[in-house]
């Protein structure tokens, strides 16, 4: 006998975009490319582009609760490659880096403007891999398709982050009227070779894991941490 009473509600259909503006709690997934990153622990992990020098995250992000639960929006990040700034620097890398540090500070309550040394610290990574499995709130958008041979998509139009008005109500579970980006059709984009992105980045003093992947002390009457090197809940 297959029971099935404990089986979740049915998906809605791929091609049923989540409305242009929407708020969003999602979790990130990075998914392997075969090229190696700028650090050991990157190996395999980026992805090239079939059609310029172009590397990036292959990120897959999933809804996390909400009327869009388990829905999931696709989207590359530059990390190397590309059209290049003034002083060399890869501008997409420029971009994911703005991107990811957002990305840490809604993910962990901080300030964007909070330059304490302890935030600093939290916005050092040992690597891009140890952004797998980071949860945040984000805004989707709908982005218009270049020709008639494609079709519209969901994309991250930004990240939620601290000060933001979206941002307290989000951590409450609240749900937020969209604000639409009413994107405009993209373009097809020429690149020029470049060097890696990561190429002027410091590297970090130390090899320590993310604070979101360091497990709280529990609170009284709260969950307790996450043990065994299972990743904690971070929102």
């Amino acid at each position: 006998m297959l029971d099935l009473n404990d089986a979740g509600p049915q998906m809605a259909p791929a091609g049923d975009l989540i409305p242009d503006g929407t708020f969003v709690k999602v979790r990130m997934t990075l998914r392997p490319g075969g090229v190696d990153g700028p650090t050991p622990d990157d190996r395999g992990l980026l992805k090239a582009s079939q059609n310029s020098d172009v590397k990036m995250l292959d990120c897959e992000f999933t809804v996390v609760g909400g009327r869009f639960d388990r829905r999931k929006v696709w989207q590359h990040l530059t990390v190397a490659g590309g059209k290049a700034d003034a002083n060399g620097q890869s501008i997409g890398w420029t971009i994911t880096k703005s991107t990811i540090r957002a990305m840490i500070e809604s993910a962990l309550a901080i300030d964007p403007k909070d330059e304490s040394a302890a935030a600093k610290q939290k916005r050092t990574l040992p690597s891009l891999k140890a952004l797998d499995g980071i949860t945040f709130y984000a805004r989707i958008m709908v982005e218009p398709a270049s020709s008639a041979q494609y079709k519209d998509q969901n994309k991250l139009a930004n990240v939620v982050v601290p000060g933001d008005p979206e941002y307290d109500p989000l951590t409450r579970g609240e749900e937020v009227a969209a604000r639409p980006v009413d994107a405009k059709p993209r373009q097809p984009k020429t690149t020029q070779p470049q060097g890696n992105g990561w190429g002027n980045t410091a590297a970090p003093q130390q090899d320590a894991p993310p604070a979101w992947q360091t497990p709280a002390a529990p609170t009284q009457g709260g969950a307790p941490a996450a043990a065994g090197g299972q990743k904690p809940n971070w929102l």
